[in-house]
């Protein structure tokens, strides 16, 4: 394990004077550069008082307990939890029901202890591991985001490489994923925008860290959610040697769709909990946020537009707690929009000027087709004969269809299930194409005619 003392020199350059001072102390562990373990009570950087009552909360909810059983609960060292705790008893808030061991002892909340808790619980019912203050978080990811690994052009089109994509597709997104910049994606249903969007993803390489909850004053705000983050699986040889108030976990994607609500991009408080949740797009910050089928949520897309148009601008969410008081969060990730709708209809001009990138996905040609189709058929060890494709664009056109880069995909999966159903190994000839063919699309005529 090593110490270091914060960004490189070029990284602090870039980086605001209130930002490096923020910044958490850094070790090496295992190869692994992470947030350093609290060594008092000053160094975890928040009130004392805050962790203290967080204490009293949680020995409210046993009937008794040891440092050790307080101090994983509470994700911080075990010596800084006795002091914490030995603290709380010379003020009569706990009481010694003897020793467990030699670094803490058995403790159970006294009455005083008790009406005390009584009293934090109806500000915040939160108990759980200790937070971090909103400084050291937004720090954390400026800090985090600069130092995202390279993307270069190969990386993306290794991601992409199941779709079939013209060159310009490529090398916009390329363009988009590399800079961290928007990407507005849109053309017809079908022709791979959401799934460009999560390929996308697998392109951010490299762990990141994020607290389990801030702090702004004495309302808590919690970010690390297993519903949206995924724990990677880094194992410390010396585990305690880092602040586990933060969790390390692969870089985000969060998809929303057609239930994103202009009150879902804000602080969602709990009467009955008392303490707030972060909006999706905070807990996405570091990774991807695809909002999928834009312009079909509950909410005008143009509004949705210029809520973001500010953070988009200048990098920072401004958000409101049930008080009034305004804090201000990062606002550091890819967003990814991706609509089937005419831009036109569902964006403006002051909203265009600010996306990095727009990258139209148009019907595929029919080599383009052929060649989606070759390959996923390849992928279940079919053949594709030239002759039975020429066959499927030939009904395409005879029917008025248009191309979609999903439906080769679709018309192989129904050829399966023909296949299974009949107990027999896949094959494609004209009789499963026309089943698979009318399966689909359920009538011999294009839609609308």
């Amino acid at each position: 394990m090593s110490t270091t003392n914060g960004p490189a020199a070029d990284e602090q350059s870039s980086m605001p004077a209130p930002a490096i001072q923020n910044l958490p102390k850094m070790i090496v562990a295992d190869g692994a550069i992470a947030p350093e373990a609290p060594v008092d009570l000053r160094s975890t950087g928040i009130d004392p008082g805050i962790l203290a009552d967080l204490a009293l909360k949680l020995a409210y909810t046993t009937l008794q307990f040891n440092t050790e059983w307080a101090a994983q609960r509470l994700q911080l060292p075990l010596l800084l939890v006795k002091d914490l705790l030995e603290d709380l008893k010379s003020k009569q808030m706990l009481e010694t029901l003897g020793s467990s061991g030699p670094f803490g002892s058995r403790y159970a909340i006294s009455r005083g202890g008790r009406e005390r808790a009584a009293r934090l619980f109806e500000i915040s019912s939160y108990v759980g591991p200790a937070p971090v203050s909103l400084a050291a978080y937004t720090a954390m990811v400026e800090w985090q985001f600069m130092r995202s690994p390279k993307v270069d052009p190969d990386d993306v089109t290794s991601a992409l490489a199941d779709l079939v994509l013209p060159e310009d597709a490529l090398r916009f997104a390329g363009l988009a994923v590399s800079s961290g910049r928007s990407l507005f994606v849109y053309g017809p249903a079908g022709n791979g925008k959401t799934t460009l969007g999560r390929m996308l993803h697998t392109v951010l390489r490299g762990d990141m860290w994020v607290p389990h909850c801030i702090v702004v004053d004495t309302s808590i705000i919690r970010i690390f959610d297993t519903q949206c983050h995924v724990a990677s699986d880094f194992s410390p040889s010396q585990p305690w040697t880092i602040d586990q108030r933060w969790v390390r976990i692969r870089r985000p994607l969060i998809v929303v769709g057609g239930e994103l609500t202009i009150e879902s991009l804000d602080l969602t408080y709990s009467p009955t909990l008392r303490y707030y949740e972060a909006p999706l797009h905070i807990k996405s910050n570091g990774g991807i946020l695809l909002v999928d089928d834009f312009g079909r949520q509950r909410v005008d897309p143009k509004q949705l537009l210029n809520r973001w148009i500010i953070p988009m601008e200048h990098q920072v969410e401004y958000l409101t707690l049930h008080t009034g008081q305004k804090i201000d969060l990062p606002f550091r990730q890819m967003l990814i929009f991706a609509t089937n709708l005419d831009p036109r209809e569902v964006t403006d001009p002051a909203f265009l000027r600010r996306m990095g990138y727009r990258l139209p996905l148009e019907p595929p040609t029919p080599e383009r087709y052929a060649e989606i189709f070759r390959r996923y058929l390849t992928r279940f060890g079919g053949i594709a004969e030239p002759r039975l494709i020429a066959r499927v664009l030939n009904r395409y056109q005879e029917e008025g269809r248009d191309l979609r880069c999903c439906e080769p995909r679709d018309l192989i999966e129904r050829a399966r299930d023909i296949c299974r159903f009949r107990g027999q190994t896949l094959e494609l000839n004209d009789e499963i194409i026309d089943t698979a063919w009318t399966g689909y699309f359920g009538s011999r005529q294009a839609a609308g005619k």
